[in-house]
Parts: C-alpha cells; sequence; structure tokens
C-alpha cells in the first residue's frame, strides 16, 4: 500500500513542514501532538497534567477522523521535559485505554516546542 497523508479536520494544524498523519501499509503514524487547543490555535497553558489531557483529546480527535480510537493504538511515545512528571501524566494518559494499553516509550527530553512539557506521537493499525 503507498504512503498517503489523509485530511483531518479535527486535530490542530500542522506548525512546520509536516504531516500530522501518513498512512502506509495498515498502520496510521500521527505526529507528536502537543497541547494546543485546536478550535482556538491557543496553546492550553496549564499544569502538566492538563497538557497531556489536551495532548490525549487532540489524539482521539485525529484518530476520529479516520475511523479510528484508542484501542486501534500500537504503540506510543511520550516526551517529558521533566521526567518527574511522570507520575502526573501516567495517570492522566492511563484514562484514555480500558484494557491492553498499546506498547510505549517514555523519555526525558530537553525542550519541547513553545515550551510544553509533554508530547505524544502515536501509531495505530487499522
Amino acid at each position: 500500500m503507498p504512503k498517503s497523508v489523509p485530511a483531518i479536520t479535527s486535530g490542530p494544524s500542522p506548525v512546520g513542514p509536516y504531516s500530522i498523519v501518513t498512512e502506509a501499509n495498515g498502520f496510521v503514524f500521527v505526529s507528536g501532538q502537543v497541547a494546543f487547543d485546536p478550535a482556538s490555535g491557543d496553546r492550553v497553558d496549564t499544569d502538566v497534567a492538563a497538557e497531556a489531557a489536551q495532548v490525549m483529546k487532540n489524539i482521539g480527535s485525529i484518530l476520529g477522523d479516520l475511523g479510528l480510537d484508542y484501542e486501534d493504538i500500537v504503540k506510543t511515545t511520550i516526551f517529558l521535559t521533566d521526567i518527574g512528571d511522570f507520575v502526573q501524566v501516567n495517570e492522566v494518559y492511563g484514562r484514555s485505554f480500558a484494557a491492553e494499553p498499546p506498547a510505549r516509550s517514555t523519555v526525558q527530553v530537553a525542550a519541547l516546542p513553545v515550551g510544553f512539557q509533554v508530547e505524544i506521537e502515536v501509531i495505530a493499525a487499522r
């Protein structure tokens, strides 16, 4: 199956030369999401738990545009600017997965764009 870039209407617009979603070989690759409110385009500027909640909401909206849901996610990567926020982010993240959560990596990074504290990327399967 050739690579395609499906149209997304619910998630935030890209802020650079990349696609929010790329699909190939039955997999859907969602670029790292940060806490932008897609309706206003504004940053959700609160604590790390609120950022994580907005990120997961954005991911759910993007997947929904493609007829997918959290249960279709097979792998995630969480980027944190402070690994000390792991417990708070993990609690918010975990609410999206009732059973059999996807494989996951969590790493601390030096910085994220626009001063965000958390970014999450996902891979889903059709």
